[in-house]
């Protein structure tokens, strides 16, 4: 049985539907007005190798927050359907990921307490027409949403847009690895729940 789900949200400000399919092998198709989000969402999808649908709208004009954290949150949340009750997962990730002079470094506790450690300092305020303090809120926003514990690090980097897709392209790896086969069907918790 694949692990997949769709979830769908819509607000006063947001219209967000997500398709995803955890093992499959990097395929994204995106409808999203927020062209670097779109960009780094693209990535997390290829080297995770999720298969991911969005569309996505929202009241953008004057700021894509509303937007940016609604993705979060829905992404977060068809995560957390695909993993079902987590049997057989390994649960924890980890990856560091350069992209020239930038280094970023990711660790995943699928552990069904959401917590977010983001110790990323970014110079450029805007990238197109996202500001960089929304990938903060995006993270968040995931990390409550899925209830995971994620800490974000950048090791090194002064070129926003690589700090910035060096983080995606970790998560992507550090969630891979967390949400991948322990080899065997227990539940990877003393509790026996997650």
């Amino acid at each position: 049985m694949g692990r997949n789900s769709t979830v769908e949200r819509k607000t006063a400000e947001t219209d967000i539907r997500i398709k995803l399919e955890i093992d499959g092998s990097g395929i994204s198709v995106m409808d999203l007005p927020v062209p670097f989000l779109k960009h780094m969402l693209e990535s997390f999808a290829k080297h995770g190798c999720f298969d991911i649908e969005i569309a996505a709208s929202g009241d953008i004009e004057n700021d894509p927050h509303h937007l940016v954290e609604d993705l979060g949150i829905c992404l977060g949340k068809v995560f957390s359907e695909c993993l079902g009750d987590r049997a057989g997962i390994r649960r924890f990730g980890f990856a560091v990921v350069p992209m020239d002079e930038s280094e970023a470094s990711v660790s995943i506790d699928i552990g069904g307490r959401p917590y977010l450690r983001y110790n990323v300092d970014i110079l450029n305020e805007k990238i197109g027409n996202m500001s960089t303090m929304l990938v903060e809120d995006f993270f968040r926003a995931f990390s409550t949403s899925a209830m995971m514990n994620i800490h974000i690090s950048k090791n090194s980097g002064i070129n926003s847009h690589h700090i910035i897709e060096a983080v995606f392209k970790a998560f992507a790896l550090a969630l891979k690895a967390a949400a991948g086969s322990s080899g065997n069907r227990s539940i990877p918790s003393t509790k026996g729940l997650i």
